[in-house]
């Protein structure tokens, strides 16, 4: 029987009690990045341009030369020389003037390459449409994308590391502030109660109080500025349940689970697949089976899954299906009908 190949994943992560420092798991509300866009030009391309047919493109470029006192009809432009890009970066908090920015660049239009360009001034702009960034450069390709020396590189999106410059800031009234609140990056009412107790235990006083399971609200002491207050609250360490999952790529047949999850008895056919998982105490006096490691032992009469209790786990059962022969596609379903059926019961996300 011809073997195939299944991505699975192993993370070792487990559904027990962990030490967390809370930054790690929450962040400040209202802290945070901001998106910044804007359309520009790219010049100085070996002919791997926009053709005639991106009109956005030949009209951009004469309303820039107009700028400069040269009049020219878009159809006049027969240049394959330059490029419609937008361009994309994130402002983080608490930048300032000056601060340097990495951008992207992509093409819009029927460019076949972004190679040896150079950006021409782009204002970035933010959701209220006010320009927030300027960005220009040479781009950046990285490698050849396994192209030979002398090819062509068939890139359409590129790189400028500090290719753009704060001009505006956005104004965050930290210092003069009485109270904060953190969010959880993952919503937990038990997480949530720790950092609460842990907070209130660590300055003495009552100064956090969890409103729900993502929202812890702060209020700061008397005797520390807000900066001083969030520095050590985000530095202190926290119970932290972190909560298993599998994660199922449909479209590259990858598979990413805890290696703990447990798979309850069940039987399932699927196909020409028969699958019975049992809770087989004495699986060395089976002598019928094939032993694939990890106490997992397959029937050699019949499809058939035995493993002692310890090892019935997702990534147990989706190694011994893998061994039986199933394809990808199969294992996934499987699983999620597993799933379905109760015999799972941690969270499966399917992307």
């Amino acid at each position: 029987m011809k073997m195939t190949k299944l991505l699975f994943l192993l993370f070792f992560t487990f559904n027990l009690l962990q030490a967390e420092r809370i930054g790690d798991i929450a962040s400040v509300v209202g802290v945070r990045e901001n998106q910044l866009i804007g359309y520009g030009l790219v010049v100085g391309l070996n002919g791997t341009g926009d053709g005639s047919s991106s009109q956005f493109t030949l009209r951009s470029l004469s309303n820039l030369l107009q700028t400069v006192n040269v009049k020219i009809d878009p159809a006049d432009i027969k240049s394959k020389n330059i490029a419609a890009v937008i361009v994309t970066t994130k402002l983080p908090a608490f930048a300032r003037q000056g601060d340097k920015l990495d951008v992207t660049v992509s093409s819009i239009g029927d460019s076949k390459s972004l190679q040896g360009g150079t950006l021409l001034l782009t204002p970035l702009k933010g959701v209220d449409g006010k320009i927030y960034s300027l960005a220009q450069g040479s781009l950046t390709i990285g490698g050849m994308n396994g192209k030979e020396k002398g090819q062509i590189n068939h890139a359409t999106a590129a790189n400028i590391f500090n290719g753009a410059l704060v001009e505006r800031e956005i104004e965050y009234d930290l210092h003069e502030q009485a109270f904060a609140s953190l969010s959880l990056k993952e919503s937990n009412f038990n997480t949530a109660i720790s950092i609460q107790q842990e907070l209130n235990r660590n300055f003495g006083k009552k100064i956090a109080v969890a409103t729900d399971s993502r929202t812890i609200k702060l209020m700061k002491p008397e005797n520390l500025s807000m900066v001083e207050f969030l520095a050590t609250t985000l530095d202190v360490n926290v119970k932290y349940e972190k909560e298993e999952k599998i994660v199922i790529d449909e479209r590259t047949g990858t598979i990413v689970s805890g290696v703990n999850i447990k798979v309850s008895p069940i039987v399932v056919t699927h196909g020409d697949i028969t699958i019975k998982i049992e809770n087989n105490p004495n699986l060395e006096e089976d002598t019928k089976s094939t032993d694939i490691g990890g106490d997992v032992k397959i029937a050699t009469n019949e499809n058939q899954i035995k493993m002692n209790e310890q090892s019935m786990t997702v990534a147990n059962v989706a190694r011994a299906l893998n061994k039986l022969g199933a394809k990808p596609k199969d294992i996934i379903s499987i699983l999620e009908n597993i799933k379905r059926s109760g015999a799972i019961t941690a969270p499966l996300e399917i992307i």
